[in-house]
């Protein structure tokens, strides 16, 4: 149990800096280009435990949101998108179980059920997230055109990201 939360602790802490270090600093300056954010730390809230209380991953959403709103200086943007994230996770992981249903001890990785689960998994929360902010970010739906635009090709970008994260770290729990 320690080693579980020890490992989670540590892959929070590294995807966060790699988002709020690295990530944050990446600005292309292209005309179409300029539309990407590159955001992957909602891939804390995708692979925690199954059996975490739903309860805590909204608590754990918030924090996340609320430091990363600290670094991009945008107050509660990102933590109420986060906290969507964090809230619709099980729905998500009831709408794709398996046959099989899933095992308790596990988590929700591509190690566990196949690569082609975990990008849906991946892709729907990922697309829910990115819709949410960039429409909180706009506050109003006059600029959908843009908000879409935004979205998919963020969506796009940071699933490279993601998938590249999860073949070169490949988290087994």
């Amino acid at each position: 149990m320690g080693n579980l939360i020890l490992r989670n602790f540590l892959r929070f802490v590294f995807i966060f800096l790699l988002q709020v270090l690295v990530l944050f600093n990446l600005v292309l300056d292209y005309p179409v280009l300029n539309k990407i954010n590159i955001i992957i730390y909602p891939l804390i809230i995708l692979l925690l435990p199954m059996r975490i209380v739903n309860s805590l991953t909204l608590v754990l959403g918030f924090i996340l949101g609320v430091l990363v709103d600290m670094f991009y200086n945008t107050p509660g943007i990102h933590a109420a998108a986060t906290v969507l994230t964090a809230y619709i996770r099980p729905y998500v992981l009831n709408w794709i179980e398996p046959r099989g249903g899933y095992s308790v001890e596990s988590s929700p990785t591509m190690n566990q059920y196949g690569s082609r689960w975990f990008i849906t998994y991946a892709a729907i929360i990922l697309l829910v997230h990115l819709f949410v902010l960039f429409s909180i970010q706009a506050f109003t739906f006059v600029y959908i055109a843009d908000i879409l635009l935004k979205t998919v090709m963020s969506f796009i970008a940071s699933m490279v990201f993601i998938l590249v994260y999860m073949y070169l770290f490949n988290p087994r729990e």
